[in-house]
Parts: structure tokens; sequence; C-alpha cells
């Protein structure tokens, strides 16, 4: 029998009471601490019912709360019960003082400490001291020892990535990263981000939902070497020789002895992005923890010619996928034959399925129609999905993981007629994307500095959007990669040749509609500007898909603009007519016309 919600609080308040705690602390997050959970791991999940993204709830002696940001409003009411948890913002309400409010001086707080970052814990533990509070570290996770029936982890192989496709061996990167380890006065780093460890070694794998990864945590010394802590059983014959040499490849069983260890060694480890377990294990055994990011993403990020090359071979290939899709969808329209948003996004997959180097999505599909598409992060699987409207704007934001490379697009469509008001709010949208994609920016240049491009043409109509304009991504790997991105208030990290971005400014009315345009870019030299003084850069679109352009107002665009868009839809259809046909042909002609 299915345990109630109820019944699952109860069994975590009796372990609670066993170990004397006044409250227990459940991150979304497992013990890599990335964006994506095997559903092993949804440990918030099986507590509350919640499925976002992001959240996390406190359990109390006679309460519980679950904080959720504002993508979740809407969700977290249909799926959490209101008599069981107090639902909170989880950006309005700092999640630590508010527990301190509940409890009084002697209260001991629980949590898991391979679920949280050591920054997390060691803010938690300056402020529960300072009300004379305990925080505990548990040995055992209340939720794992009372979870009936709880999923198994995949156990499909690992796959050993080509040196072809990677551009570099394992050795080499390895030696590089490891010299640059040294240069910070370490002589090991933690290398616990999966996309980072499995691209340190060409691996590659399927044990998270969405990111192609093996599960696993690394030791990288500065010489190069490197120890690995993973479960062997799923490494195929010839892992060894792949990797090449100076790699342990241990169980991951061997990981707390290895910490231990380390006593009188200088660990590099993030303490924002590893968590504290690890580090904590490693710090109690007498390694110095030295603090820097991980000393893999900024490197990750460069591509090189060979990871270029096959990002940009699968946008051609994703190009024509979701063409194809967007021709189906117009032809559907005109013959008033309407879908549901579930229906939708499982035609589009249906086309990108036709590719034999496809393999999964790279994020959940957001299909969504009229008042949904407000939502920036609407999930059609978090409810019942809502039936296309005619006259209304339909939304896809969509992208696949392919052997040779990660994509990420988003399309606004016209379903039937749309109003003057739809077309101005998509026409400011696209000027942004324009102004963002035409930008030349010198070396040093960071996103934040790049930010206000695409938000310049709806700040002077008093219109803005709440997230960021860009986010890093990944070579078959994560479509969400740091430490890139364009934002308000994003980080110091400069745009360096090789990266590769979104562009993807919106507008969303609440309850109304939502607008998204986003191509990915790849950051290069500027060789257009012949007499720079200066070393600079520009964008190159990767993505190769038409925009609506009966969503446009043309009487708002400039001369440069209308050139920009004639232009790229001219660049779309040479790379991706020559793989189209019928009908879907006939529609790709029409729709890059120029206007």
């Amino acid at each position: 029998m299915t345990q109630s919600i109820a019944d699952r609080l109860s069994a975590v308040r009796a372990e609670m009471a066993k170990a004397n705690l006044d409250a227990f602390i459940v991150p979304r997050a497992d013990e890599y601490l990335g964006e994506y959970v095997p559903e092993r791991n949804e440990r918030l999940h099986w507590l509350s019912d919640f499925t976002g993204s992001a959240g996390m709830a406190i359990v109390l002696k006679d309460s519980a709360a679950i904080f959720i940001d504002g993508r979740y409003t809407v969700q977290v009411a249909q799926q959490v019960d209101s008599s069981l948890f107090e639902y909170l913002s989880l950006t309005d309400v700092p999640q630590l003082p508010w527990l301190a409010e509940q409890l009084s001086a002697n209260a001991r707080i629980g949590y898991d400490a391979k679920l949280h970052p050591l920054s997390w814990q060691q803010n938690a533990q300056a402020l529960f001291s300072s009300q004379q509070m305990q925080l505990v570290a548990v040995e055992q996770n209340p939720i794992d020892s009372n979870w009936q029936n709880r999923p198994a982890l995949s156990n499909q192989a690992a796959r050993l990535f080509d040196e072809q496709s990677a551009g570099r061996s394992s050795l080499d990167k390895r030696q590089q990263i490891g010299a640059a380890i040294a240069k910070q006065g370490a002589d090991v780093a933690l290398v616990a981000a999966l996309d980072s460890c499995c691209w340190l070694l060409n691996l590659r794998g399927n044990d998270v939902p969405r990111l192609p990864v093996i599960l696993c945590t690394g030791l990288l010394h500065a010489n190069g070497d490197m120890q690995v802590f993973t479960d062997l059983s799923k490494l195929p014959a010839g892992t060894q020789e792949h990797v090449g040499s100076g790699v342990s490849l241990c169980d991951e069983s061997a990981l707390a002895g290895a910490l231990a260890n380390l006593d009188g060694v200088n660990l590099l480890a993030d303490p924002n992005n590893a968590n504290a377990w690890l580090q904590l294990t490693a710090a109690n055994h007498g390694a110095k923890l030295i603090a820097a990011s991980d000393p893999v993403a900024l490197i990750k990020a460069q591509k090189n010619e060979a990871e270029l090359a096959g990002m940009t071979a699968c946008h051609i290939r994703d190009g024509v996928a979701v063409s194809q899709f967007l021709a189906w969808l117009d032809r559907e329209v005109a013959a008033k034959r309407f879908y549901d948003e579930g229906q939708l996004a499982d035609k589009l997959e249906s086309f990108r399925l036709k590719d034999a180097q496809y393999i999964e999505p790279s994020f959940d599909t957001i299909s969504a129609t009229g008042g949904n598409a407000a939502m920036c992060h609407y999930n059609h699987n978090n409810g019942t999905p809502a039936m296309m409207q005619d006259n209304s704007i339909y939304l896809v934001d969509s992208g696949a993981q392919y052997l040779d490379g990660t994509t990420d697009v988003t399309r606004t469509i016209a379903i039937g007629e749309t109003t003057a008001e739809q077309r101005k709010m998509t026409t400011l949208v696209l000027k942004g994307h324009i102004a963002l994609d035409q930008a030349k920016f010198p070396r040093g240049t960071t996103g934040q500095q790049l930010d206000g491009f695409a938000r310049q043409h709806l700040w002077q109509y008093g219109f803005d959007y709440d997230h960021g304009t860009g986010h890093g991504v990944g070579h078959f790997l994560s479509v969400h990669e740091g430490p890139q991105r364009i934002a308000k208030n994003s980080n110091n990290v400069a745009l360096l040749p090789g990266m590769v971005l979104s562009n993807e400014p919106g507008y969303y009315r609440a309850n109304e509609f939502g607008i998204r345009l986003e191509n990915l870019v790849e950051v290069r030299p500027a060789t257009s500007l012949a007499d720079a003084e200066r070393e600079m850069f520009e964008f190159n679109p990767l993505t190769l898909i038409p925009m609506d352009t009966r969503l446009f107002d043309k009487s708002l665009l400039n001369e440069a603009e209308i050139n920009w868009l004639n232009a790229y839809h001219q660049r779309v259809f040479e790379a991706i007519a020559p793989h189209m046909q019928g009908e879907d042909l006939d529609w790709l002609h029409q729709v890059t016309q120029a206007i």
C-alpha cells in the first residue's frame, strides 16, 4: 500500500524524535547538487508530492512548510496539501532565519550534509549558533530509511565518448587543469560537478534525466592523476584504456576512505557547488580546504574545434526537426485541428526521434498555449495540459541531447489571428534579440554588461522580463552550463571564444500570453572589425529555425533589423532546405521569404 503524505511526514517525525531533533530540512537536491535529480533522489517529491525543480521543505514537530519560487505558486497549490504544509516564498522568506524564529534556544536542527553546499552549512551553523541552537548532521537521512519501494538508480552502461568527438584526450585535459590547480596552491581538487567529471574523462551516461552523465566524484591531482569514484559495474570494457594513464577507477564506497586519507593535503573545493559532507570529511581528517570555483568549468565552457563542429552539425539537424514540426503545426491550424500542450510536445519529439544521434530532450519541453505561456518555466506535466485556442499565441521552448551536441530553442507561434498588442510586444522582443546577436564587445566583457542590449527596447516602452537573458550550454552535456551567463545580476566571468550561450529575451503578460525568442550562439573573434584597436568578440547564431514573421510589426523595425531578419532567414533556408521536401519544403520557402 502506498504511504500517504501524512504517513510520510509522521515517519520522518518519528525519526526526528529518535534523534532528538526539533526540525529537519529537506532541499530539492541530491549529493551532486545539480539541477537534474534521478528519480531515486527526489526526496522533496516523496515528502510533499511537489514536482518542481527548486524548493525546500522544513519539517517541525507539529507543522511543516514548503518554500517555492514564483514559478511554482500555482503548481504548489495543486500538488501539495495545504493542511500539511504552509506555502512560503523561496525568494522572499529566507529559510534559515524563518526556522530560527520558529524554535527556541537549545533547539536541534537536523540536515543531511550530502544535500547542501558547504557555504550553506557554514551560514546555517553561524546563524543557529548565534541563537544558541545546534545544527546536527544526520548519519541516516530519515526519508531514505522510510522510503518504501524507492526507485533504483539507472543500470545503463556508461558511454565512452570518443576523442574525435571530444577534440582532446582525457590526459590532456587533466594535465592542463592539474597545472591550474597547482597555480592556486593546491595539491588536489575535488571535482564534484557531474558534467565536469564526465567531460574530464570523456565519458557520458544515462544516470540522470536530461543530463547525459554517470554519477561520479573525482579527486584530481596537480600532476593530472585522478581518482574517480563511481558504480564500477556501469563502466564498459575498455574504460581504463579509454580514460588513459593516471586514472584510478574506484568503487563509490571507497570515497569516504579516500577523503580521510587527505591529511596535510591542500584540497581545492568549491564551497558553493560541492556538498558539505565531502569537504567536512576531508577537513576533519586534516585536509586544508582552499575555497575556489570548479577548476574544470571555465576550460570546459570554451569549446574546441571538434566540439563546435558537433554543435554546428546537430543544430542543422535539430533545425530540420523543429521546422518539420512547425510546418505540420501550421497545416493543422489551417485545418482547424487543435491539440493539447502534451500532444504538441510529443509530436515535436517525434520529429527529433527520427535522428539516429538523438538521445533525449535536454530539458522538459515547455509547451504553453495562451496564458500558460506567461509562466516562463511552465510545465504541462504538472497539471492537465491545456488545449490550443484559435486566435492565440503558442510558445514552445525545447531542446535535445544529441551524440554530437546539445540544443535549446524557443519559438513563439501565431495560432490564427493575433492582436496588434501581441505583435508589438513580440517585435520589441525581436529587437532585443537582434541587438544582442549583433553586439561587438572587447575581451573582458561579462554577460552582465551585455544584458541590457536585449532589454533596451522593452525598457523604452516600460516593460521587462524576470529571467536571465542567456545561459551557457554544454557539448552533449548540461543545457544549463556555467560559469558563463547573460543576466542583470550575473557573475564577473568574461565571455570567451568557444563559449556557447542562449540569447532569449522574452515578455510575459499574466493570464494572457507569453513571448520568448531563443537562439543558441557561439562567442567568436569579431573578424568583421578590420580597424579594431582591441581584441573584439561577437556572437554567431547556431540555431537555424525560422521565426514567425506573422507576429512582427515591420513598422517598429529599422532597416538594419529588417536586414538582419532577412539575412537570418536566408541562412536558415540555405542550411536546412536540402534536408526538407514536399509540403515541408514549400512551407520553409514561404516562411523564410524576405519581409
